[in-house]
């Protein structure tokens, strides 16, 4: 079920992952770790939120030494209101799905011309 800020559940953990330290930079790496994405369902997500304005990415500056150079993200100001809402909307869906009663059961229709033999 998506929730009603257009978010897919998967999306909502990536921006809820980058919320987490806001104005820090975070690798790809570290934010499949913390969402448990794999990649080919992550880096899709931030080229989209990328793309939306949501997230800015850029190169590592200074890898470490016998590292490749890696991407890094973070939520721009526009992807922190949006994650804040989404998050809100997320909760309030979840806090009202948990207090609707159960939906009733029907009972089970048994033919009229079954007899019970006891």
């Amino acid at each position: 079920m998506t929730p009603r800020s257009g978010f897919s559940r998967q999306t909502l953990s990536v921006l809820a992952a980058l919320s987490a330290l806001p104005s820090d930079w975070q690798h790809g790496y570290a934010l499949a770790k913390q969402t448990g994405l794999k990649s080919g369902t992550l880096y899709p997500i931030l080229i989209r939120l990328a793309d939306r304005g949501l997230v800015e990415a850029c190169w590592q500056d200074e890898p470490e030494p016998g590292k490749p150079r890696r991407h890094l993200y973070r939520l721009t100001a526009n992807g922190a209101a949006a994650t804040a809402a989404a998050l809100a909307d997320a909760e309030a869906a979840a806090a009202a799905a948990a207090a609707a009663p159960p939906p009733a059961r029907a009972r089970p229709r048994v033919p009229r011309s079954v007899t019970w033999a006891g």
